[in-house]
């Protein structure tokens, strides 16, 4: 930790190194060609902090605990959401949480919406999980047996949505969910595309922006079929698929919680003015925590497998303690803080593979970071990949080491060596519930099954999108247990 406050104003301030057309970093189109590759290739040259213009947008690449520290806590006012990351997801998300520039709006809603994350909230959900993933367990031994090979990035996706769907809706989904999948996959890929190269704008009508068009009305209908119903029903937290035809629904959720988060989104109100939210915010605020927590847990989840998959020790050390823990049994909230190796595995899986591998501010005003001069404007770019990985915090990054997070681990480095949900007042919300699930998914599928790379399986790389995928999917082998 720096001795003296990094945005301290001198005569002496200077300009952030800025990458040029003959350093060898490349420019728009290195950029646009491979990210990561751009970025890591312009920390080695230029370090912690340095500047890149794709196509005449000023960004600006911070990669140390104590500038994202400043970024987003010391001076976390100063900067905003109005950066160009958040303008490209911004038709999609729209008011939600996650992009929100209007920080007042965004305070409220926080606001109302924050006694529903808290751990004890959470807690009334995980037996959703488990169900969910017990439910799972049994189709994979129906439908691939032992040693059958799994589809597991879309396994996770149709389990991550079902366990969002009952919690938001108490309801069981079916084709609903898959073709929320499909229009969510298709975003993504056209906005990461765009957010590499954004021409041109997304109101020219070109296939490509009428095929995001499509998709961000598939989510939306998906989304307001639920409301809709619940509006309408004189029972709430009975919903079924909306998919279904009439007359055929699946009806209520087994075991349903007595309330769902959409009950409490609806009847919650803000303290200051007494109002709760109207519907078209609704609508944002549940598309947000549909595409979070599907995001969120898919893609972490897939990982976590392969890489215990490669790691055998690691996998047995998890499969020991599941099965001192719960004896055959499947977990509970209560069995949360005695599994701490697997909460490491999922805290070493976020490290290497964070889904939200990047996020960005933008400077309100004019700022000096340690010295460097921020103008007003400038897009600041954290990118937990490198982060995640700084060779200053992190001994042999590229190993997958579950036991980085002991407590006497986790005591030695900088708080901000490790953001995967981001810090200070706009850290994500869904922290709590994404944690729950990864630990408890996890366990429950150790209790029952090992998941084995097939022989001769290709390494999966990732896919740097809005999102960070595994490029391709995570195709691995049942043995049962």
């Amino acid at each position: 930790m720096p001795a003296e406050p990094i945005n301290r104003i001198t005569t002496d301030t200077r300009e952030i190194p800025t990458v040029g057309w003959s350093s060898g970093v490349g420019g728009t189109l290195a950029f646009k060609r491979d990210q990561l590759a751009f970025l890591r290739r312009g920390i080695d040259r230029y370090g912690d902090i340095f500047r890149f213009r794709p196509l005449g947008i000023p960004m600006v690449l911070v990669n140390h605990p104590d500038y994202i520290r400043h970024v987003l806590v010391d001076e976390g006012e100063k900067y905003d959401k109005n950066a160009v990351l958040f303008k490209v997801v911004r038709p999609v998300l729209r008011k939600g949480l996650i992009a929100n520039p209007d920080m007042e709006l965004w305070r409220r809603q926080r606001r109302m919406m924050a006694p529903h994350f808290t751990p004890r909230t959470v807690a009334t959900f995980t037996r959703n999980m488990t169900d969910e993933t017990e439910q799972m367990l049994d189709r994979w031994e129906r439908n691939y047996g032992s040693g059958g090979t799994i589809d597991v990035t879309d396994e996770i996706g149709q389990l991550a949505l079902r366990i969002v769907n009952r919690s938001l809706f108490s309801a069981q989904v079916g084709a609903s969910a898959q073709a929320f999948e499909r229009a969510f996959g298709e975003a993504n890929t056209i906005l990461g595309a765009f957010f590499r190269f954004p021409f041109p704008p997304l109101t020219v009508p070109i296939r490509r922006h009428r095929r995001l068009r499509a998709a961000i009305a598939a989510m939306d209908e998906f989304v307001s079929a639920f409301i809709h119903r619940r509006l309408h029903e004189e029972l709430p937290g009975t919903a079924a698929d909306p998919a279904a035809p009439a007359g055929t629904g699946t009806g209520p959720a087994p075991q349903a919680e007595a309330t769902d988060l959409l009950t409490l989104l609806l009847h919650t109100v803000d303290v200051e003015d007494g109002n709760g939210m109207d519907l078209e915010q609704l609508h944002h605020e549940v598309l947000n925590i549909c595409i979070g927590a599907y995001e969120t847990t898919t893609n972490t989840l897939s990982w976590a497998f392969y890489l215990l998959a490669r790691h055998p020790q690691a996998e047995d050390r998890l499969h020991a303690e599941v099965d001192t823990v719960l004896a055959g049994r499947l977990p509970t909230v209560d069995d949360l803080p005695r599994l701490p190796y697997t909460r490491m595995v999922a805290d070493e899986t976020l490290r290497i593979y964070s889904p939200a591998y990047q996020f960005m501010r933008r400077a309100s005003a004019d700022d000096v970071i340690d010295g460097y001069r921020v103008p007003a404007g400038t897009n600041m770019l954290i990118n937990s990949y490198f982060l995640h990985r700084h060779p200053d915090f992190w001994d042999d990054p590229e190993r997958f080491d579950p036991l980085r997070f002991t407590p006497e681990q986790i005591a030695r480095r900088p708080k901000h060596a490790y953001v995967p949900f981001g810090s200070g007042h706009r850290v994500c919300i869904g922290k709590h519930f994404a944690l729950a699930e990864l630990v408890l998914v996890l366990a429950t599928v150790a209790s029952r099954y090992r998941l084995v790379s097939p022989p001769g399986a290709p390494e999966v790389r990732p896919e740097a999108l809005i999102t960070l995928h595994p490029h391709g999917g995570v195709h691995l082998t049942l043995e049962r247990r």
